[in-house]
């Protein structure tokens, strides 16, 4: 089956950074404008103005938005989404394949893969479109902000159909690696941990409850020294935070983990201290020619001794 391109965007790329969109639903707001300024508190009335003046806010048809044009329901406006005072992050992402279809790229750790929160230019997508020039670039997978390590992007709509498939049918493998505490007399781990996750009370974290298991990791010690081990994780389900989770549960949480088992305050990042998971290796048949594809994070981790 062919797969249509999607439809032209009516804002183009800019810097890196794609449109936002946003749906108009049905409400009173006399114009555009006025809902706008409404529904972005954060963003100042003031800012939303200079936008609009400047010809950065336009509907699906790619007509601009002005000041006094009527609010019109249904309609999608674009726009561009800006942060003022962004954090910069010194950590340098790497190329490690670009062909016709495919990037893969090894991320560097508190680099978010798109554009969240406090996160825009310094996210990951944002930088490889703005250096690369690759308007169409889209992930296929997310990891952490957290974790460092490979993270695959497709670079042309009309194959990237057979490459997402690849994760929601399992037919590609992941292996991480991570540094965890090691207790002595501790001999081994469980070859395979499953436990049932769910969304805890606060939306940063999950939890384990008693149930029918919906997370498998298989796990291996590759090597202790001094007080801590580094692991091979393979992920054989993925559930949010599994990883971080399993090794919380069998009482050896990642090195420099900020959210498991304690949860540190927002803006905490200290940069000396990088959580120690990294998504080490992807493997898979290429869904368009069959050939095997692998590829390895040229980063590794180190123990460290207590």
């Amino acid at each position: 089956m062919t797969r249509r391109r999607p439809p032209q965007l009516p804002l183009p790329t800019r810097d890196g950074v794609g449109p936002s969109c946003i749906g108009l639903p049905y409400g009173p707001w006399p114009t555009i404008a006025e809902f706008l300024i409404e529904r972005f508190p954060v963003i100042t009335r003031e800012a939303w103005l200079e936008r609009i003046e400047a010809g950065d806010v336009v509907d699906e048809h790619g007509v601009p938005v002005t000041l006094t044009r009527r609010y019109q329901s249904p309609l999608r406006v674009y726009y561009y989404r800006t942060l003022d005072g962004e954090t910069a992050i010194p950590f340098e992402e790497q190329v490690v394949l670009q062909d016709d279809e495919l990037l893969v790229v090894d991320k560097p750790p508190f680099v978010p893969v798109t554009p969240k929160g406090k996160y825009l230019k310094e996210s990951l997508l944002v930088r490889l479109k703005r250096k690369l020039k690759l308007d169409d670039l889209v992930p296929l997978h997310r990891i952490d902000r957290s974790t460092s390590g490979l993270v695959l992007f497709s670079v042309r709509p009309a194959t990237r159909g057979a490459y997402q498939s690849l994760f929601p049918e399992r037919r590609i493998t992941k292996h991480y690696e991570a540094v965890v505490p090691w207790r002595e007399g501790v001999s081994s781990v469980p070859e395979v941990y499953r436990s049932r996750l769910v969304d805890d009370d606060h939306f940063m974290r999950v939890r384990e409850e008693p149930g029918e298991p919906n997370s498998e990791t298989r796990i291996e010690v590759l090597r202790v020294h001094e007080g801590q081990a580094l692991l091979r994780l393979s992920p054989i389900t993925g559930r949010k935070h599994q990883l971080r989770v399993h090794c919380m549960a069998l009482g050896m949480p990642i090195v420099n983990d900020p959210i498991y088992p304690v949860l540190l305050p927002e803006g905490a990042d200290d940069f000396e201290k990088p959580m120690q998971l990294l998504a080490r290796s992807l493997d898979f048949s290429d869904p368009l020619t069959g050939a095997p594809r692998s590829f390895t994070s040229p980063r590794s981790l180190l123990l460290t001794p207590r």
